[in-house]
């Protein structure tokens, strides 16, 4: 386990701005990380990515160990010269996307499973999960854990929870790459106790961070800062913390009022491909009729290539004709948004005025809905981004979560 280097530049309260240090670069925290779940961010070319400010990317390591293959990808020298991606990668331990499957076969051991492109069975464990990441060599990798199902009864939660803490442990026994760091997850669904006991025995173990999992998947926002207040400070200071699979503007800027480092989320590529986009003022969508004559970019505050370069107008009538390019520019400018947002953020913790940003926050982006407190359960480390697998007998609940 190589242990990074994270360095704590200042504080606003609870909110933390610091400095990750990893073998391919510097990330400046509180960040935002786009996904590129196939390997890539869909729509756009590494120079886009890049562009865009894109600090660290994510990968699935369920997808790319099925496609092209583990060993593929190790042929190529590993995920940064495949993709072209430079700067540092995480990959999560495809969990999730095992634990989506309808037909998934847990044991103390690991998960068989029927990959869904071709229904060939693979079994998926702690060990197999770790060699496949080493292989696919990106500077952080996330350990194997149990994902619950929405709505699971707490005495089946209480035992996933342990039976997670027994895999992380392996997960990190399986781990010997000194050039990747290893986070682990802390699951427990949506009750106090199991959250903390989750986190003491991951903790226990201890990573060179810690990720925060079962979140995002229909419990709301209320709940979902309630389970933060619960397990945010049971982690160490001196190591990020990482919410996967959030990616809302008052999820993100309430995560770092709790202390949270690091995010994920699908939000923003998905959001842009169907013509939604963020911009200082709120969310707007560019396929509504009203934009047809906007001679404006998408928002004036923006210096990215689609603000710098193209019109609302010329955009929307890229999304109605159905040309990829008004994808790919949507694309460019949220992830450009969200990436400056993360950086206004970051500022304000570093001048004292975090409060204000937090404020203003909630007055762009209000929270729409209020829904009904869950009794308990919830989804996996990685219910936490739209990973592309099937969410077929997921629950209840619609995941926020990732899918590039």
């Amino acid at each position: 386990m190589n242990h990074v280097s994270f360095q704590l530049d200042g504080r606003d309260g609870v909110a933390r701005a610091a400095t990750l240090t990893l073998p391919h670069g510097t990330v400046r925290t509180p960040v935002f990380m786009p996904v590129g779940t196939q390997g890539a961010i869909r729509t756009l070319s590494p120079h886009h990515v890049l562009e865009t400010g894109s600090q660290i990317v994510l990968a699935n390591t369920y997808h790319l160990s099925q496609r092209p293959g583990a060993k593929i990808v190790a042929k190529h020298g590993g995920l940064h010269d495949m993709m072209q991606i430079p700067r540092p990668i995480l990959t999560d331990s495809g969990g999730f996307q095992v634990f989506s499957l309808e037909k998934a076969s847990v044991t103390e051991e690991g998960v068989t499973f029927a990959y869904e492109v071709d229904g060939r069975r693979t079994f998926l464990s702690p060990e197999v999960s770790m060699e496949a990441q080493q292989q696919l060599g990106a500077d952080v990798a996330m350990v194997f854990d149990e994902c619950l199902a929405f709505g699971t009864d707490k005495d089946a939660a209480t035992r996933s929870v342990d039976r997670t803490a027994r895999w992380e442990q392996r997960s990190k026994d399986a781990h010997h790459r000194p050039d990747q760091s290893l986070f682990g997850i802390v699951q427990g669904g949506f009750w106090k106790d199991l959250r903390e006991r989750s986190a003491r025995q991951i903790t226990k173990i201890g990573f060179d961070g810690y990720a925060l999992g079962g979140l995002s998947v229909g419990e709301g926002h209320s709940i979902m800062c309630e389970v933060l207040d619960w397990t945010t400070h049971l982690l160490p200071e001196d190591r990020p913390r990482y919410l996967m699979g959030v990616g809302r503007p008052l999820d993100l800027v309430e995560g770092v009022a709790r202390g949270v480092d690091m995010f994920d989320c699908v939000i923003a590529t998905r959001h842009a491909r169907s013509g939604t986009v963020y911009t200082d003022r709120g969310r707007i969508r560019l396929t509504d009729k009203r934009y047809r004559t906007d001679m404006y970019p998408i928002d004036a505050g923006c210096d990215c290539y689609a603000c710098k370069n193209f019109t609302r107008a010329y955009i929307h009538h890229l999304l109605r004709v159905g040309e990829v390019l008004g994808s790919a520019l949507c694309t460019i400018h949220n992830l450009a948004w969200f990436h400056n947002f993360m950086r206004g953020m970051r500022d304000s913790i570093l001048k004292g005025t975090f409060q204000d940003f937090r404020a203003e926050v909630h007055r762009r982006y209000p929270e729409r809905t209020s829904p009904k407190p869950v009794a308990g359960g919830g989804g996996g480390g990685g219910a936490r981004r739209d990973r592309g697998a099937s969410r077929k007998g997921r629950g209840k609940g619609k995941p926020r979560g990732r899918n590039r």
